[in-house]
Order: structure tokens, then C-alpha cells, then sequence
């Protein structure tokens, strides 16, 4: 029987869910998947073994919903700002303001997502990776209502790809050390962005 896939929801998770994720995220980002084993997320969370077993159902599982979770709370900002009606440019600041804020708050998740998801079984593999593709369409989208408004240029797949990779793997080298504000980097990538869309 195929395997079912359930995408967590955000609002759905108990705090101890969350607690043990967030614990997991950081030694996943740290040590890598394949270096941390189950018992030392436990001892972390301060979790024994049954306890911890009561709110995941296996390792893998663990990272799937660490993996699902910070990508639903990506997409959920961004189809909130892609129908707010404001102009495109505003959705472009507001979509870059939304991914750094995020990134920022999430970067074990966010570190995790990008570099583990080859740990994953074909099945949870793709649906990870369909929720990036549903995220880097919603930008797609902003993109197109650009060009069809005349405001932006018409941008082709390869130049779409290359900004969002821009923002993508920020976190390789973006430090949190408050050199540079959330808001003055959204602010930078923004311009960048609009730059690279423009007409001129």
C-alpha cells in the first residue's frame, strides 16, 4: 500500500511537539541527520524514551515534520501577501521582508530542510519538495502580474530560480549577529530583486 503523507499543520502542534522539534532541528543542523540518534533528541528535550514516543512516531518522521512545518508557515505568509492586493513591487518587499523574518526565526529548520531532505523516503521527499514548488510559485506568480501590468520585465524560469536562490541560501552565509538588521537585509534583497525584474 502506498505510503499516506499528513503535512502537519502549524496551529496543531502540541508545545511539547514543538519543543522536541525545535530541539531536533538544532542538533540535525549541528551534527547532521545521520549523526544524531533519537535517544540523544530525547535526552535534549528531556524526554524519555516513551515520552518521546508518544508525540513522534520515528526519526524520520521527525524530520518530515520539521522539514513540512517550516515550509507550510513560508507558504501561509506568502499566499497572505500574493492576495493582499497591494502592488507588485509592495508584494515583492513584503514577500522578501516575510522569507527573512522567517529564516531568521528558523534557520536550524531552514538548514535542515535544504540539507537533510536526500534522508527522506522517495514519498516524504516529494512531498517536501512539492511544498518548495508551491512556494516558489507564488513568487512565480508575483513575477507574471509584473510583466502582465507592465511594471516588471518578463522573466524567464532561469532568472526566477537565481533570485529565489538568492534568498534561498542566504543562510549559508547571513549571520544573526546583529551586524545587519532582518529588515535592512529584506530591504537589500528587495532591491536586488527589483533590479534584476525591471524594465530598465
Amino acid at each position: 500500500m502506498d505510503e499516506i503523507l499528513s503535512t502537519p499543520r502549524p496551529d496543531e502542534l502540541s508545545e511539547s511537539k514543538r519543543m522536541i522539534m525545535e530541539v531536533a532541528a538544532k542538533l540535525f543542523a549541528d551534527k547532521g541527520y545521520g549523526s544524531v540518534g533519537i535517544s540523544e533528541v530525547g535526552d535534549a528535550a528531556g524526554f524519555g524514551k516513551g515520552a518521546l514516543y508518544y508525540h513522534i512516531k520515528s526519526k524520520e518522521e521527525l524530520l518530515f515534520d520539521i522539514m513540512t512545518v517550516y515550509m507550510v508557515e513560508l507558504i501561509n505568509a506568502a499566499r497572505t501577501i500574493e492576495i493582499s492586493g497591494a502592488s507588485v513591487p509592495e508584494r515583492i518587499r513584503a514577500l522578501s521582508h516575510s522569507f527573512m523574518e522567517i529564516m531568521f526565526a528558523s534557520r536550524p529548520e531552514m538548514t535542515v530542510c535544504f540539507r537533510e531532505v536526500h534522508a527522506l523516503n522517495d514519498v516524504k521527499r516529494k512531498g517536501v519538495l512539492g511544498l518548495h514548488a508551491d512556494y516558489q510559485d507564488i513568487w512565480m506568480r508575483v513575477f507574471h502580474d509584473g510583466a502582465r501590468q507592465g511594471v516588471l520585465r518578463a522573466l524567464s524560469k532561469i532568472e526566477i530560480k537565481a533570485i529565489l536562490g538568492m534568498y534561498f541560501y542566504s543562510f549559508l552565509w547571513i549571520k544573526g549577529d546583529g551586524a545587519m538588521t532582518i529588515d535592512a537585509i529584506a530591504e537589500d534583497f528587495t532591491g536586488i530583486t527589483l533590479r534584476a525584474a525591471g524594465k530598465g
